[in-house]
């Protein structure tokens, strides 16, 4: 070990006897006299090669005091030649190595010395092509060998010198713009030069701060902010350079490495320096004190002193400090975890402080440690990219590709939970940190964990489970920049970790998964959290869906539930959301621009016939049809819907064509604008212009500023645009021509600085375009149809249905195909066609009512039309061919006879083809009801009635009540429904009005039996159940058919709409949902008059959540809708349709088979009435549907007297008022739960002017002034129903309220499937609950037939009530009982989502805007018809308030006549008797009847009936 100090003088004795030192030329020279340079250089070489093949020996030190002496010449260490100086620091470290342990030198010298050697040896290393390399190498070799470098500890105030060679060597290993040519000089120099430091840190003396500080400074090297050369005064910063900026982040730099060797060679050394250090800034800075800094500088923030009330947090300049230390300890614990053992915990104590900022760094940067995350940070997370092809797929190498730039690797090198267990521990704590930002930041840190694996170190099962529960738990913070970290955290998961790692839960329809939270969040209350959601979401399942096609099971269950959570906020009926899923729809579900593949043109020019040929991953080149793939995608999207986002999938389709032609007659009126240059009608033009921008604004979240994007867009007259959005809605372009001319538009807005105006257009042009439903899509639809690649034959016909129903235009380029191949496989008697033909016989159907001419008109394809005719299978293919003879064929009037004679003679039940027969006969009496003679007519209804209807084939042994559905139709239920259509298209194309009556009175009555006996056509009673249900809801749905024409509609009386209305509470829930699903779409065309709305209101007690939740939405959209309009001829007014139902419902409950006269069913009754208010009553309204309740009171019925039932009417009034005293009940009820309707809203019911008219055909004035004053100051309502009433409602709208707030994504499936499979036992009509003995009439069948009469019903005192509570009587009692009773039912049954909007709403708001769309529309919406009133005093006006109306009071005691304390009279039809003696028939339902009709009220029974109509 070289001594720490020298002797001042040295003698020396030269022993004659002893070898030593050779070398005696002088090196030292007198001023003037200096030695030859080549000289010089030939000595100092002679003597440095002497000198390293000496060895250490004790006897020759002697021989090297004289040379010891020159060497130490000031001429020798400054000269200014490069080799002098070189060769004399050669010599010098061979003096030290040999003379060791005792330099032979003063401490002034060894520091001459030294500065020499680090000033100017040492940096020439960086210079690979220096000339004296060698000796400059064999220095540093030799002062790290040696250890020569630890006299520089003893030199006194060597803290700079320390400094200096510290701060050379780093610097020297940091340019590595030349040391990476010459790698074996790099690694030596790095060996050595590592060695060298590692010999000052390990045996030297203290370092000085500023050594520790260069040596920390090493580890900045990888952060990208310092390579960036920040400007900051702090002395850290001061040791990087600008040539740090030129680093190539793909390797670690060779500083950096020897930095990282030294701290991991002394850890516990290294560990006592950093501990220092870092306790100078972090402990300073989390105090908050004025502390010392690194150059004694002061702390203060703002000038404001410290308080113990009011601590005071770091200033900027701390937190820019604290910043790059805290990416410091990042990196440290990448390279050397041993020296952060004392700074952990410094860390940790961190987490618990005051100030927010220092909290956050803590959770941050503990995140980033558990992660393996230096200071360059992660790499860039990778893409979920939608519109890549071919998609990300689990098996695709890329993906798992470890990242080239080493310094972005997350590494661990040992896994923190387990070094540190505390310090992990209260990091997971932080979750339930007070801050948003601190909760947002651990979020990130959690996600970042899973994603590395806790930077490769790995993660136990457990633990990772743990992590996702929280990552989940995050989702539902109640901080929504909590949410929306989470959101992003997600998206920054890899495809494979989402299916491995987040996916291990359950998928998106899986409750309480992260998938499903994750679903939740597009309907979040935060507009800003549902665009992160949704977009994340459709981007998730845009990179799955490559794995979905390629048939992984897996990742279709995790993720193919997406689109249906998307497609399902269109119910929310919220305008940003509208907005945003079309957005999403169209830039994420199905991007533009997928796949980044181009078709090249052929030589005609179609982009589409020439395919393009790709490399596979094989090598194999395979062709590639970009509208194949796109196909494909789309199919797949509506594979995986459910019923709910399918109907919203279609309707967005369907909304393109309504919306087409405002945008149409938008486009006309700004060509007619002209920039504001207008020769004539400026006046209309500008209103029309304005009533058109007002409905799309209407249709935007911001409606100001899109009224003046659009009157922007106007006034700029740019024809090219208005071109390109002509291309873009026109069923000729393709969908190349689309995109270009949407590209075309962006780019336009782009080149004039438009960005609103373009926001504002974007979502128009969306939903305008034809971008699905494109005629480019349409062979590969066929394709799919044909062949059930994939298994997506059925989705692709059920599509191909849709676009031939709604947009046939597409089909124009295609239909003399479909018509080739339809003629190809045209059947015969020995021959079936395919099952697709029969949707494309459709399609071709639909294309030949619009375009007639585009039908082939040969022979051979009316040949084959007429074999699908009479043996097309299923039948309704022969329906559907008939319709393309009659559109398109010129000879169509004797095809029709021809097909008449061949479909009637020989005709036999069972036969083949007779089905198809039966539907070709139904066909022709409806289109060609002329050319059938009289004799062809009647044996067309002799085989109708007959031969099909009348004869039941396979008699029933299940008992009469028995009543049930079949998923499935049998050929003798199928031929029954067609036969029945025969009969109704023969009354429906009838073309006599005159004898119309004549003709339809036995086809009613039949329709009205099938329904008024659930469907039993046989007279023995012999009709199998699955076959009643069926034919009561075609018997139902033939009416509704009927009804679209008036004359046909008048024809049907009040009483059998009565029953009518009755299927909408049939036992059989697809009874129900079929009927309510026709009902709602002929009222949405509109094709019903307005009497029809009163049927949506009798599901006030529908068991299944999602049929109730549907019609629910569906009335308010239709209030709404109906509201806004003006009808033609109305002064302005607003439409009152939807309240003057109310008229009209109250008639219908008072002619309803339940009611009963006690408090407890008239309490119940009070439902209807509520759920009416709840749809429809607003503040405006509610003062007209009092008054029209209010007028029921005023009139008598009129319904029973009609029907012949009521025939001592005239005779004798107080003896015929049964149905009288049933409407007064609902007046008085209907008042009572009104005014406490507006109490609960604190709202204001005024007295209007005049009275409102009533219908004629269901009420008639009181002709006597006595009795109508008696009527009206009677009470007829039994004491108690008041209070119930009160109960009641605020039970029901506490129950509506707290369900709205859930937000349940899943609340209808549950309820259907789970809570609503107990509803499915109440009897229906649905409003009825199911006794102790859990029998309901859905499980027994109809109750008609169990009991033929009606017998007398007892009394029920209020002590036999109270024993029946547990039967099958339904009490709704006082109050509390209320509150008890009905909450549970009514959490089931108003389990709504939010609110729904309807998916034609828009599309009828701007056709009301366009001139030829508004008189039909405004036609269409019939008002009270003057020649169905009673009074001719006008509707009263709501924009006339007076004084609020006073109330009459119900007396305590109510005045109740002898008549109205008599029970209700059982009602004279069968139906009707077996209805009001409900209770009496509960207890005499048979076992089989119970087991057999269990479920039928279940959601997730069977499926919905098909429309074959």
């Amino acid at each position: 070990m070289p001594s720490r100090s020298a002797p001042t003088a040295t003698q020396v004795e030269e022993p004659d006897s002893m070898p030593g030192l050779q070398f005696n030329e002088p090196l030292s020279w007198r001023a003037g006299k200096p030695i030859a340079l080549a000289d010089l250089l030939r000595r100092l070489q002679a003597l440095s090669k002497e000198m390293q093949n000496m060895n250490q020996e004790e006897e020759i030190r002697d021989s090297f005091a004289k040379v010891a002496k020159d060497l130490v010449n000031p001429n020798l260490l400054a000269h200014k030649d490069k080799g002098v100086r070189a060769l004399t620091a050669s010599c010098l470290v061979d003096t030290l190595r040999l003379c060791a342990p005792d330099a032979p030198y003063t401490g002034v010298q060894l520091r001459d010395i030294f500065n020499m050697i680090i000033t100017q040896i040492l940096p020439a290393l960086a210079d690979p092509a220096h000339a004296y390399n060698n000796q400059h190498l064999y220095v540093l070799e030799s002062l790290a060998q040696v250890k020569s470098i630890l006299l520089l500890t003893d030199i006194p105030s060597a803290e700079t010198l320390l400094k200096n060679v510290f701060k050379i060597c780093f610097d020297v290993l940091s340019d590595t713009s030349k040391n990476s040519q010459v790698d074996e000089l790099q690694k030596r120099v790095s060996i050595n030069m590592t060695s060298l430091l590692l010999c000052l840190v390990d045996e030297g003396a203290a370092l000085p701060p500023e050594v520790v500080d260069i040596i920390v400074a090493q580890f900045l090297r990888t952060d990208p902010n310092a390579l960036g050369g920040s400007s900051t005064k702090s002395k850290k910063n001061g040791v990087v350079d600008e040539r740090q900026s030129t680093l190539v982040l793909k390797q670690l730099p060779p500083a950096y490495n020897m930095a990282k060797v030294i701290c991991n060679s002394c850890p516990d050394t290294m560990a006592r320096y950093f501990s220092q250090y870092f306790n100078d800034v972090i402990v300073d800075a989390s105090n908050s004190k004025a502390k010392h800094s690194g150059k004694g500088k002061k702390r203060h923030s703002d000038g404001i002193e410290d308080s113990d009330d009011e601590p005071t947090g770091p200033t900027e300049e701390d937190l820019q400090e604290l910043r790059k230390v805290h990416r410091l300890l990042r990196e440290l614990w990448r390279a050397c975890p041993g020296v952060l053992q004392n700074v952990i915990p410094q860390l940790e104590a961190e987490l618990s402080a005051e100030n927010i900022q220092l909290r956050l760094l803590a959770t941050e940067t503990l995140g980033d440690i558990v992660s393996g995350i230096g200071a360059a940070g992660l790499p860039p997370p990778p893409t979920l990219d939608p519109s890549a092809y071919p998609s990300n797929a689990l098996s695709d190498p890329s993906e798992n590709t470890v990242s080239l730039n080493l310094l972005t690797k997350p590494s661990s090198p040992q896994p923190f939970p387990s070094a540190h267990p505390q310090a992990y521990s209260n990091y997971l704590g932080r979750k339930q940190d007070k801050s948003p930002l601190i909760r947002a930041a651990w979020t990130a840190g959690i996600g970042r964990v899973l994603t590395t694996s806790a930077g490769g170190a790995g993660l136990s099962q457990q633990e990772e489970d743990r992590l996702v529960s929280e990552l989940n738990r995050m989702l539902g913070d109640v901080d929504d920049k909590v949410r929306i970290a989470a959101v992003k955290v997600i998206a920054s998961f890899p495809f494979r970790d989402m299916v491995s790692k987040l996916g291990r839960p359950g998928g998106v329809m899986e409750k309480g998964s992260l998938f499903a939270t994750l679903a939740e969040r597009i309907r979040d209350k935060k507009h800003s959290v549902r665009v992160e959601g949704m977009t994340v979401l459709a981007r998730i399942w845009g990179v799955a869906v490559g794995e979905m096609a390629a048939g992984n099971e897996q990742v279709r269950d995790l993720f193919g539930g997406i689109p249906s959570k998307i497609l399902d906020t269109y119910y929310t009926n919220d305008i940003e959301i509208t907005e945003l899923l079309d957005r999403v729809f169209f830039e994420q579900l199905l991007p533009l621009n997928f796949p980044p593949v181009k078709a090249k043109k052929s030589a005609s020019g179609n982009s589409q016939g020439t395919k393009r040929s790709q490399v596979t991953a094989d090598g194999d080149e395979e062709a590639v049809d970009p509208d194949k793939i796109r196909t494909e995608r789309i199919l797949l999207l509506v594979k995986d819907l459910d019923d709910r986002a399918k109907k919203v999938f279609f309707a967005l389709q369907s909304r393109q064509m309504m919306l087409s032609k405002v945008m149409g007659a938008y486009l006309d009126r700004c060509a007619e604008y002209n920039g504001g240059v207008m020769d004539a009608n400026e006046s209309q033009i500008k209103e029309h212009l304005s009533r058109l921008i007002k409905t799309y604004a209407g249709m935007l979240p911001n409606p100001s500023q899109a009224t003046a994007d659009l009157w922007k867009f106007t006034k700029n007259n740019d024809r090219r645009s208005y071109q390109l959005v002509r291309f873009c809605m026109s069923p000729d372009s393709d969908y190349r021509t689309i995109v270009k001319a949407l590209k075309e538009i962006i780019k336009r807005m782009g080149e004039v600085n438009a960005t609103s105006l373009l926001d504002t257009l974007m979502p128009l042009l969306y939903r305008v375009s034809l971008i699905v439903y494109n005629k480019s899509h349409v062979p590969a639809i066929m394709g799919f149809s044909r062949t059930d690649d994939k298994s997506l034959s059925a989705t692709a016909h059920e599509v191909l249905r849709e676009i031939s129903s709604k947009t046939p235009e597409v089909l124009k380029a295609h239909v003399q195909e479909i018509c080739k191949l339809l003629q190809d496989e045209a059947p015969s008697a020995k021959k079936a066609n395919d099952a697709s033909a029969v949707d494309n016989l459709k399609a071709c159907a639909s294309f030949a009512a619009k375009y007639p001419k585009e039908i082939p008109q040969d022979r051979k394809f009316v040949q084959a039309m007429t074999s699908y005719a009479l043996h097309g299978s299923p039948p309704e293919a022969a329906k559907y061919a008939l319709s393309v003879i009659w559109a398109a064929s010129e000879k169509k009037e004797m095809v029709a006879r021809e097909l008449s004679h061949k479909c009637i003679k020989g005709f036999e039940y069972g036969g083949e083809g007779f089905l198809s027969r039966l539907a070709t006969l139904s066909q022709l009496v409806l289109l060609a009801p002329t050319e059938i003679d009289d004799m062809s007519t009647d044996s067309i209804l002799d085989i109708a009635i007959k031969q099909v209807l009348l004869s039941t084939q396979e008699p029933s042994n299940e008992p009469p009540e028995a009543y049930e559905w079949s998923p499935t139709m049998d050929l003798e239920v199928q031929a029954k429904c067609w036969a029945l259509k025969i009969l109704v298209n023969r009354v429906r194309s009838h073309p006599l009005p005159e004898t119309l009556a004549e003709v339809a009175s036995p086809v009613y009555t039949l329709l009205s039996q099938l329904i008024e006996q659930y469907g039993e056509v046989s007279k023995a009673n012999e009709t199998p159940p699955a076959h009643k249900s069926r034919l009561r809801l075609l018997a139902a749905r033939l009416y509704l058919k009927l009804c679209k024409s008036k004359a046909h509609d008048a024809l049907l009386a009040p009483s059998a709409f009565n029953a009518l209305s009755t299927v909408a509470q049939d036992p059989v829930k697809q009874v129900r949902a079929g009927f309510l699903q026709r009902l709602k779409k002929y009222l949405l065309q509109p094709r019903l008059p307005q009497r029809f709305y009163t049927i949506p209101f009798l599901l006030a007690f529908e068991p299944s959540g999602t049929l109730r939740s549907d019609t629910t939405t569906w009335i308010k959209s239709r209030a709404a809708t109906l509201s806004s309009t003006r009808p033609a001829g109305s002064g302005g007014k607003a439409s009152i349709v939807m309240e003057s139902t109310f008229a009209r419902l109250l008639s219908l409950l008072a002619h309803h088979p339940d009611y009963v006269n006690d408090t407890d069913d008239l309490t119940e009754f009070s439902r209807y009435i509520i759920f009416f208010l709840q749809n429809v009553a607003t503040e405006d309204n509610l003062s007209l549907i009092y008054h029209i309740a209010q007028r029921v009171k005023q009139c008598r019925d009129a319904v029973a007297a009609h029907s012949g039932s009521d025939k001592s009417r005239t005779s004798d009034v107080t003896a015929t008022t049964e149905t009288d005293e049933r409407l007064y009940q609902l007046s008085d009820l209907a008042q009572i739960t009104i005014r406490k309707y507006e109490d609960v809203h604190n709202w204001t019911i005024q007295t209007l002017p005049g009275r409102a008219r009533l219908p004629s055909s269901l009420f008639t004035e009181i002709r006597s002034h006595a009795e109508a004053q008696r009527i009206a100051e009677r009470n007829h309502l039994p004491e108690g129903v008041e209070a119930g009433v009160e109960g009641l409602l605020k039970a029901t709208l506490k129950a509506s309220r707290t369900n709205k707030k859930r937000k349940s994504e899943g609340g209808d499936h549950q309820t259907d499937g789970g809570r609503d499979s107990k509803k499915a036992k109440t009897s229906l009509p649905v409003r009825k609950a199911s006794g102790a003995n859990g029998v309901s009439k859905e499980k027994r069948g109809p109750s008609r037939n169990v009991v033929k009469t009606a017998r007398p019903k007892k009394s029920i005192s209020k002590t036999q009530a109270k024993d029946e509570a547990s039967g099958e009587r339904r009490r709704s009692g006082r109050v509390k009982e209320v509150e008890k009773n009905y909450v549970e039912r009514d959490s089931d049954d108003d389990d709504e989502e939010m609110e729904m909007q309807d998916a034609i709403t828009a599309e009828e708001e701007a056709g009301t805007e366009s001139d030829t769309d508004a008189g039909a529309y405004a036609s269409a919406v019939e008002e009270i018809s003057e020649a169905d009133e009673v009074d001719e005093i006008t509707a009263p006006e709501l924009s006339k308030p007076v004084l609020k109306a006073t109330p009459t009071k119900a007396p305590t005691k109510a005045i109740v006549s002898p008549q109205a304390k008599a029970k209700p009279k059982a009602v004279t039809s069968p139906k009707a008797k077996t209805k009001a003696n409900t209770r009496q028939i509960r207890t005499r339902v048979s076992s089989r009847g119970k087991g057999r009709a269990k479920a039928q009220g279940s959601d997730d029974e069977l499926s919905e009936p098909p429309d074959s109509e």
